[in-house]
């Protein structure tokens, strides 16, 4: 039988190439996003038979986080999840209006940090009771840096890359591990859009020259959720191509 994992934020870029590399791996995927639109059915159809669940969730409202994790149990035994979801969104920290800063921030901070904490407890209580279980955690580069105009989204990421570090302690005794992957630019349509007048700068901060693709990502993935990443727990790695160093 194949070991199954849900992966958050699953419609496109580095959520869909997580599911989609596992499920090249013999994984069994249930696939999440916060509604089953156009996105998420497509990643379904490139799933095909790999598929084992389609869940929907609004990760804003962290009460539904019980819901999500019920129904991906309910359809079968769970080895795995991948806290993927997340947001960016620029925030001037002082010349921000309060609206703007209240919403960015709370928003932020909900599913950057907060849902993926209490999916992370969700399912690690599930997992104590057969025995082990692996939690990956998607990061990013500025969780280690500073970054102007993201001073929120570095703090959550942050905070994810300790959680996942304290974690890794707390719960090895139960033969739960934790890890996580800590990106820099990566080449997703999100990041692409508007960036088209800083792309030239930001490759010259990249010493192989390119961004990273989604699949780049999910190869390391890959290998922190398989068995020969048995004895590693705590790691977070940084994928930047040799473009920044802690």
């Amino acid at each position: 039988m194949s070991k199954r994992v849900l992966v958050t934020g699953s419609s496109r870029g580095i959520g869909r190439a997580i599911a989609l590399k596992l499920a090249s791996d013999g994984w069994s995927v249930a696939i999440h996003g916060t509604q089953i639109g156009k996105a998420l059915q497509e990643t379904r159809d490139l799933l095909g038979t790999a598929c084992s669940g389609v869940y929907a969730g609004d990760l804003t409202h962290t009460g539904s986080v019980d819901g999500i994790v019920d129904r991906a149990v309910d359809s079968g035994t769970l080895q795995a999840l991948v806290n993927n979801a997340g947001v960016y969104h620029p925030l001037n920290f002082l010349e921000s209006s309060d609206s703007e800063f209240e919403t960015n921030y709370r928003r932020t901070l909900a599913i950057n940090f907060e849902t993926p904490v209490r999916l992370t407890r969700r399912v690690a209580q599930y997992f104590v009771g057969q025995g082990g279980g692996k939690i990956l955690n998607v990061a990013s580069r500025v969780g280690f840096r500073g970054e102007a105009g993201a001073s929120i989204y570095s703090a959550s990421k942050a905070a994810l890359i300790n959680l996942t570090r304290a974690l890794a302690v707390e719960l090895a005794p139960k033969n739960i591990g934790l890890f996580g992957i800590a990106p820099g630019w990566v080449d997703t349509a999100m990041v692409r859009e508007g960036m088209d007048d800083r792309l030239p700068s930001i490759l010259e901060g990249i010493p192989l020259g390119r961004m990273a693709s989604p699949e780049d990502c999910a190869n390391i993935a890959s290998f922190l959720l398989s068995d020969e990443a048995a004895y590693l727990s705590g790691q977070v790695i940084d994928i930047n191509g040799a473009s920044y160093f802690h």
